[in-house]
């Protein structure tokens, strides 16, 4: 019974680096059987030609192949590397005509050619004629219009820059690297690194006594300033002033403290990451409560829980807002009177002491366990370790 071929070309030219084009031209072709079975395996002969001017036009170069398909049917040859039946490949001149490459296919590896297709050469051929620009005949005309460089930067150079610069001599002069830099601060007493492992202990705050004209430093330590206390030095924060963004509710001594929001977030959060160690955030201590909130945005993507809320709040100007650890939220239930009392007058709401849910129950940033985490009964007035999965109120607080 006589088989029925049919075939799927592609032609490809592989460009060259070099400066002499290659004289082959990459094809390829999937050949398939009459019931569309791929042709595997299998020798085929083939001839190809190339065709000038029309499909039908003279053969200027004509090659015949044997190549073998692979397991997927698929014949891979270089066209300009066949036996050779008439014509030159390399004398082709590609950018005298329109080219058309046809070919001839016999399944069964004869030369008995049962399947033509011919296809137009389109513009990726002549990537072959780019050979024939070794050569320029004729004259060419082209006019300098800056001969002396005048509108270069390169006019200004001197026959002396150029000496100078092919003679130039070795600097001479003490240049000190970095570490003689630190050798000879340290020589003379400067401080190059930190010597007791903190950044902010050099820091210190003075303040103004309004009686007894005495300017005193943090630790305690004063000195009589006749007069000073006659200046208009703004007096120290105390508990439930409306400074800073919110309400002051603790005071460290030295001008410094801690403010509330005058609002709620929340009034049903979650702390987030149940069953996830948030490494870090488990300060308690006053003053830690804006490393736990950084620790927790880190260590849990979850968004809309207490801590994110607080941290991604803008309020009055400030964008520096935490979730206070459970020590600043026992500071904060200690002084929720006089916190409540200006938080109304400042158009706010007084902080929940309700025994609905969620019972009056703040978060704080402070972690338990990797299921748990402290919060704070302002109606029972005692913290308490409850599952992150619970849903309480949320109050942001930032420091001044």
């Amino acid at each position: 019974m006589k088989k029925i071929y049919t075939i799927i070309a592609g032609l490809m030219l592989t460009a060259s680096v070099f400066a002499q084009a290659p004289e082959k031209m990459s094809y390829q072709a999937v050949i398939r059987d009459a019931s569309n079975n791929l042709t595997t395996t299998q020798a085929v002969g083939m001839q190809i030609s190339i065709l000038q001017t029309t499909a039908t036009g003279t053969a200027v170069y004509v090659e015949t192949q044997t190549p073998t398909t692979n397991a997927n049917g698929l014949v891979t040859l270089e066209i300009g590397t066949g036996t050779v039946v008439s014509g030159g490949f390399a004398t082709i001149d590609w950018a005298n005509d329109t080219y058309f490459i046809k070919t001839e296919t016999d399944p069964t590896g004869g030369t008995a050619y049962t399947i033509t297709g011919t296809t137009q050469l389109m513009s990726v051929p002549y990537a072959l004629h780019a050979k024939t620009a070794d050569s320029i005949t004729g004259t060419v005309n082209y006019t300098e219009t800056d001969p002396v460089f005048g509108a270069s930067v390169a006019n200004g150079i001197t026959a002396l820059d150029t000496a100078n610069w092919n003679n130039h001599t070795v600097d001479t002069d003490t240049q000190l690297n970095e570490a003689a830099v630190d050798g000879f601060v340290a020589n003379n007493g400067y401080l190059t690194t930190e010597v007791d492992g903190s950044v902010t202990n050099e820091l210190q705050n003075l303040t103004v006594s309004p009686i007894g004209d005495t300017l005193t430093i943090t630790g305690g330590n004063f000195v009589l300033v006749p007069g000073i206390s006659l200046l208009n030095f703004p007096p120290a924060p105390v508990i439930g002033d409306f400074i800073n963004g919110g309400v002051v509710f603790w005071v460290d001594g030295n001008g410094g403290g801690l403010v509330v929001d005058v609002n709620d977030l929340s009034t049903s959060a979650e702390w987030g990451c149940d069953g996830t160690v948030i490494t870090g955030a488990d300060g308690t201590a006053i003053g830690t409560g804006a490393q736990n909130t950084i620790d927790i945005e880190a260590g849990c993507t979850t968004t809309g829980i207490a801590a994110d809320l607080c941290a991604n709040l803008t309020l009055n100007g400030y964008s520096d807002w935490f979730l206070p650890s459970i020590n600043e939220l026992t500071e904060l239930y200690t002084n929720r009177a006089t916190v409540n009392t200006a938080a109304l007058a400042n158009s706010g709401t007084a902080l929940s002491e309700s025994i609905s849910v969620p019972y009056g129950a703040y978060w704080s940033s402070t972690e338990y366990s990797s299921y748990s985490a402290w919060g704070y009964y302002f109606n029972y007035g005692y913290s308490n370790v409850n599952d992150k999965y619970d849903t309480y109120r949320v109050r942001a607080v930032r420091a001044f």
